[in-house]
């Protein structure tokens, strides 16, 4: 790859945000010309040792399949498309909610033309009721299930065809870019080459945003994040939810401890899904996914369960908080995750391989039975265990012995710089967008949020 100049538009990551961001460009104005940059693989390339079956174990990819390369985090994710402001991301906090939706149902059109299904769950009223009369608060949304499998495959599709609109670089590390002069170092097979643009996109996601921090603070940019959830994934013989999953699919419910008055939200369900390893910069992570062929599918369903913290001056580093905890259970297993049975967890003693194999729930991951109050901070844990009770109470059976929880799950939220319209502070023609610069949390808000600032390019290069 050779120094070029003058692209319209250079995209740095090649998630959702970025693609339906180049999209978008590419659609208005065919002559435009648009560069996406990507640290990970082509989509063709990625695959994961462990979906493939070639080992059970994460064997620390210098990529990460799951996590990096065309179509981002999301092509290996459930393939929820949360079509709502109720949650998902912040973008109401900077546009009228009616807007929010209008892009996210704009960005949902382009995903069916290339084979998403266009079946939604529709919110439900009597289960809402089922958790406000046991203290449980249930968030709303028409959802779709993409599935991971075709929502992979959607993604390859839409790839193929942005392919022939605009250049795609994989395997291209972005190293720098100069605010002022709109260069981009790049790094590609150990050599560095640069990229200029009169227009910039950091669409990094979650996998580049320390990347993008880092470069804020380089350039004295000032960012706002003071907030993680951590926890767990937990996993259960599917049955238990099913009267919430067959009517809403998702069961996306928060709790107020007793205890502490912490918040813990229950998300990212995946009905008869498997528990999956992430490797997000050498720390190994857990999360969850679900397909729609049948013959893919499991007994058990999963989801996160995480505690919220936020953390107040002068500690301003939540991501690496959530790192470091992440990096306990990797230490204490070996290099893996732990993975421990409730009742366990709750008579203080460790789950053993001998007390997994007599567990009722078989888990759907080759984890390392352990014990997560070693690595897990105790508040955080007393959360976790409170709120399965809860839940409890609307779904029996979620807090049984054999319920199998996984650690460490961990979310955290992007430092987010100063902007206007998305535009970063005193760096004009620099935008940042998606969940890597803090403004999304989903699928359906960063596809909407590389939309809208699509146009905003658009209209300025007009006038």
């Amino acid at each position: 790859m050779s120094t070029v100049n003058n692209y319209d538009v250079a995209i740095i990551g090649g998630g959702i945000g970025g693609l339906m961001h180049a999209y978008r460009l590419t659609e208005k104005n065919p002559d435009i010309k648009v560069a996406i940059i990507e640290r990970g693989h082509s989509i063709e390339k990625r695959i994961c040792p462990i979906v493939a079956k070639k080992t059970d174990r994460c064997i620390k990819c210098k990529s990460c399949a799951i996590m990096e390369g065309f179509a981002g985090a999301g092509a290996f994710s459930d393939g929820k498309y949360i079509i709502s402001t109720e949650y998902g991301g912040w973008l109401t906090e900077f546009l009228e909610p009616s807007t929010v939706i209008d892009y996210i149902e704009q960005a949902d059109s382009i995903l069916v033309k290339y084979g998403a299904t266009e079946e939604r769950f529709m919110p439900n009223n009597d289960l809402k009721k089922l958790c406000l009369q046991h203290d449980l608060h249930m968030s709303q949304a028409q959802v779709k299930h993409l599935g991971t499998d075709s929502n992979f495959e959607t993604m390859r599709k839409l790839i193929v065809a942005l392919s022939e609109r605009c250049e795609m670089f994989s395997d291209t590390l972005a190293l720098d870019v100069n605010k002022d002069t709109k260069e981009i170092l790049v790094s590609h097979k150990g050599e560095e080459r640069t990229i200029t643009a009169d227009n910039i996109v950091f669409a990094v996601g979650r996998a580049g945003s320390n990347f993008f921090s880092k470069w804020c603070d380089d350039n004295n940019i000032p960012l706002k994040n003071n907030q993680v959830d951590i926890g767990v994934r937990v996993e259960l013989p599917s049955i238990i939810w099913e009267h919430f999953s067959k009517k809403i699919y998702e069961p996306k419910i928060w709790y107020r401890s007793k205890r502490y008055g912490d918040t813990t939200r229950m998300f990212c369900f995946n009905e008869r899904g498997s528990v999956v390893t992430e490797n997000t910069d050498g720390v190994l992570t857990v999360n969850g996914h679900s397909y729609r062929d049948a013959s893919r599918k499991t007994e058990n369903s999963n989801f996160a369960l995480l505690s919220t913290i936020r953390f107040t001056e002068p500690f301003k580093e939540p991501i690496e908080y959530a790192r470091h905890v992440a990096s306990l259970a990797n230490l204490i297993s070996g290099g893996s995750v732990l993975v421990q049975r409730l009742g366990d967890l709750e008579n203080g003693r460790r789950t053993d391989e001998k007390r997994l194999s007599q567990s009722t729930t078989r888990p759907t991951m080759n984890a390392v039975a352990g014990d997560l109050s070693l690595c897990l901070p105790k508040r955080q844990l007393d959360n976790i265990v409170e709120t399965l009770h809860a839940l409890d109470s609307i779904a029996p059976g979620t807090s049984n012995y054999d319920t199998l929880l996984y650690g460490i799950e961990c979310k955290y939220y992007s430092a987010r710089p100063k902007t206007v319209d998305f535009e970063i502070e005193g760096c004009e023609g620099i935008y940042a967008i998606g969940d890597g610069a803090g403004f999304t949390r989903s699928l359906s808000q960063a596809g909407a949020n590389g939309l809208y600032v699509a146009d905003i390019i658009l209209d300025k290069m007009n006038k």
